[in-house]
């Protein structure tokens, strides 16, 4: 199989070469598609994308949002398997192959890498707070029982997410992706992975996504 691996980032001139030499180098059973979506960056994270040849590179003119740059990625994405990699090392690939693993079973259509099954330092705890009552939400709404739904690293079959009309642009792309896949009763298989909190200072999703979340785990419990 191809694990097409989407990268969205913006503004992460510090972080995109040391995560791209990560994902390069992580050895795993498959074949790797590394896409990277420069989300109208306003410091040099696209050209210094540009300098690796053995990458895909799509450039937003503007800034358009995680949602919309990874559904970008999607349609260029030749993988059988898709893999969302933020780009800030929150989120480390050498989890990859316990991303993967599952994927053996041919039953196995979605995993997430769970930070609460892990070993990890707590993020503020107002990110902390906010993570678990998102969750809560979504399995009294869902009748899921996962432990982590706003997780960085989400990985599907394709031929799950090409099911789906997807139309989130910006931090509610997760939550949306999480109530489909739950509406269409498909099971999210969760194994423990490594996270590495960067300062709240440092961090793009702010306290109003955790709200904005809630409100679309809500909307298409109801609607499409």
């Amino acid at each position: 199989m191809k694990v097409s691996i989407i990268i969205p980032a913006y503004n992460e001139e510090k972080t995109l070469p040391v995560i791209l030499k990560k994902v390069l180098s992580q050895v795993i059973p498959y074949e790797k598609e590394v896409i990277v979506v420069d989300d109208g960056s306003t410091d040099h994270t696209r050209e210094l994308a540009d300098k690796y040849k053995n990458i895909k590179l799509i450039t937003n003119r503007h800034n358009l949002g995680k949602g919309a740059s990874v559904r970008r990625a999607l349609k260029i994405a030749t993988g059988d398997l898709i893999l969302i990699q933020d780009a800030d090392l929150e989120y480390s690939p050498s989890d990859y192959p316990k991303l993967l693993k599952p994927f053996g079973a041919l039953n196995v259509k979605v995993v997430y890498g769970s930070r609460v099954l892990g070993i990890n330092p707590i993020s503020h705890w107002t990110f902390n707070l906010g993570g678990r009552l998102v969750t809560l939400i979504t399995n009294i709404l869902y009748g899921t029982k996962i432990t982590d739904e706003p997780t960085g690293y989400k990985v599907f079959r394709k031929e799950i997410l090409n099911k789906f009309h997807l139309k989130s642009k910006r931090f509610e792309f997760c939550p949306e992706l999480t109530a489909k896949i739950a509406k269409a009763q498909i099971s999210i298989v969760e194994v423990p992975i490594k996270y590495n909190p960067r300062p709240i200072s440092q961090k793009k999703i702010k306290w109003h996504d955790g709200i904005a979340a809630i409100f679309y785990l809500a909307k298409y419990r109801f609607f499409d």
